[in-house]
Order: structure tokens, then sequence, then C-alpha cells
């Protein structure tokens, strides 16, 4: 399974943010959205990530307080990415090592949506279920061998 399959399934809903507007109003519409992430965007090109972990490091730092922050001083200006070709289990692997919750999708230099890890699970669940039912459906067809019932 790859990518662009979650992709497909998931929509190419992009919520973003510039780097210049204020954590505020970044946290705002991360809360009206009821979304964990906001990419940041700096003239049509992908400039980082926010989401709740860089907020909450940023607040911290700030001893309990927003205050006049950018988003671009608490973004991630380095997220990690992967194609729309990338293969789930090389994702999985990945976002498990970095302990990453969001991915950004780049073929070239475009941005072609952002995958959560809970968008991976879900993908490798529904796998697994199709599989099983396949496997359970092809058991309970098992054709009977000649003869087998003769040998008891």
């Amino acid at each position: 399974m790859k990518v662009s399959d979650i992709l497909r399934v998931k929509g190419s809903t992009l919520f973003t943010v510039k780097p210049d507007e204020l954590l505020g109003t970044a946290l705002n519409a991360m809360a009206e959205k009821d979304i964990g992430s906001l990419v940041v965007m700096s003239q049509g090109q992908l400039a980082g990530m926010l989401t709740f972990r860089e907020v909450i490091q940023q607040v911290v730092q700030n001893g309990g307080q927003v205050g006049h922050t950018t988003v671009e001083q608490a973004m991630d200006a380095q997220p990690l990415t992967c194609s729309s070709d990338t293969d789930l289990d090389d994702v999985r692997r990945i976002m498990l090592e970095r302990h990453a919750r969001y991915m950004p999708i780049m073929d070239a230099h475009m941005l072609m949506g952002v995958i959560s890890f809970y968008d991976v699970a879900k993908a490798v669940v529904e796998s697994q279920d199709f599989e099983n039912k396949m496997l359970k459906a092809y058991i309970r067809d098992w054709p009977e061998q000649e003869g087998a019932a003769s040998a008891t």
C-alpha cells in the first residue's frame, strides 16, 4: 500500500498558516477545525509544520503564555516528508522512529497533502481486516481433497 492510497481516501483538504501569523491565531484555527496540525506555507512553498507538540514547547518556553509569538518562532522548519509513492510500511517505520504524528506529502516541490499517524494506523487496520476476511472466506470454501475423508 502506498501513501497515495491514503490520500485518495482521506481527500486533499489542507489547513495552512503563514509563518508571520501570531501563534494565538493559529491555535484558534486548530481548535475551531479540531485539527492537530497546520501546514506552514510561505510564497507557495512548504515552510514548516505547526503541531500541538511545537505549540506546547513554545508555551512552556514563554512561561505558560502564547504572547506575541509568531508561527515561525514555534514551527518545525524541517518536518519529515515523504512522497505519494512511498510505501506505507516505510512511512509507519519513519513516523515511529521519529515520534512524528504528522507528515507532509511532497511530490517534487508540490504539497499533495498531510497524513497523520492516525491515518496510517487506520489504513493498516482496514487492510488487515480485508485480508482476514479474504483468508476466512478462502478457508471456508476450501475444497475437500479426494481420499482425505476415506483415509480416516
